[in-house]
């Protein structure tokens, strides 16, 4: 009985002394080795749903860096804070929906050949983590980050690679390849664009938008591979695959596909005309309101920017269209609009293009 007892005190002893366990061990060395290689970004937005800030990776010496594709990007002062507190304009490059990504590089006449980076192209080349990896996120999640204060850390595992089955309210996300799922809060308000690395710092992802999975209703934390491909239709029935490593590797000579416009009558049902949608992320601003129209009579105005129906956020005007072809006449919507720096509520009833109403 003795000897029993003292077998258990010396393993008891054992597990008291032992070194603590992973999870205990501090990231502090690996987020002061991260952090200078992301970038706060701020732009449009400010309103209910649409914040104006986010995340960005540095993937080049000379300041391009990757980020979220977002309506934040859409402004003529578009600008970053670098981790040392120095700020910075900087212009849009490329847009991505089908991937989810933009491409945007810091304008400034000062010299930047010295900032630190991640090798995009290099480290896509290796193997996708598997479930069970440990995992860090970084970010500017809720804008805790401003000058040179450090992003946010998260810390948790990748709990499946799996294909993106998410939507926010009725639309489906814009991307629909593999995501790293991982166990850890790390999509929040100001997170898209964030880094989601290894325990050692080495990237393996970018931190995706806030969405429900429509699987199980519930919100779901996911990060975009670097690895991550689409196959894209373009014009004249061709396809073509592009990847987040060509964006970043082509940079400002990167050349998006040739998607064929979405040719729905949307007009016809609401009296609204949008300007047109010549690049892949155009704004859903209004052009024109067609006089005797629902829009008109709901009170949309010319350089109105449509940013919810019926409480759903309108990211482009690839969106906006897709949702107006769900409508069936007759139906009343909530549309939200951006009107100078002030959101207004507008109802609109949505009219039967086929007996449009007598003057």
């Amino acid at each position: 009985m003795r000897l029993r007892w003292i077998l258990l005190s010396v393993a008891l002893l054992a597990g008291g002394f032992a070194a603590p366990a992973r999870a205990d061990e501090s990231v502090a060395k690996v987020a002061e080795e991260v952090n200078p290689k992301l970038v706060k970004v701020y732009g449009s937005g400010g309103i209910r749903g649409l914040p104006s800030y986010g995340t960005g990776i540095l993937v080049s010496a000379d300041g391009y860096f990757l980020t979220a594709a977002s309506p934040m990007l859409d402004t003529r002062d578009l600008r970053v804070h670098l981790w040392d507190g120095r700020r910075y304009h900087c212009k849009l490059v490329a847009t991505e929906p089908e991937l989810d990504v933009a491409l945007a590089k810091i304008d400034t006449k000062e010299p930047l050949d010295n900032l630190p980076f991640y090798d995009v192209p290099e480290l896509a080349k290796r193997k996708n983590a598997e479930a069970g990896t440990g995992v860090l996120g970084f970010s500017n999640a809720f804008q805790i980050a401003t000058r040179d204060e450090p992003m946010s850390v998260q810390r948790g595992v990748v709990a499946a690679f799996t294909k993106l089955q998410a939507r926010r309210g009725t639309f489906t996300a814009a991307y629909k390849g593999n995501v790293y799922v991982v166990d850890a809060i790390t999509n929040n308000p100001g997170a898209a664009g964030g880094a989601l690395t290894t325990r050692k710092g080495e990237l393996i992802g970018i931190i995706g938008k806030e969405l429900q999975n429509e699987l199980t209703n519930t919100w779901i934390n996911y990060a975009i591979p670097l690895s991550a491909s689409v196959e894209v239709a373009e014009q004249d029935n061709k396809k073509r695959t592009i990847s987040i490593v060509e964006i970043v590797e082509k940079k400002e000579k990167y050349v998006p596909p040739r998607r064929d416009d979405l040719k729905t009558k949307e007009e016809n049902f609401t009296g609204i005309i949008l300007v047109p949608d010549v690049v892949e992320f155009t704004p859903p601003y209004v052009e024109e309101v067609m006089p005797g129209s629902p829009g008109e009579k709901a009170g949309l105005q010319p350089d109105d920017l449509i940013v919810y129906i019926d409480g759903e956020l309108i990211n482009n005007i690839k969106v906006y269209k897709e949702i107006m072809g769900k409508i069936r006449p007759g139906t009343k919507i909530a549309v939200d609009v951006r009107r100078g720096d002030k959101l207004q509520t507008l109802n609109l009833t949505v009219a039967d293009p086929l007996k449009p109403k007598k003057k």
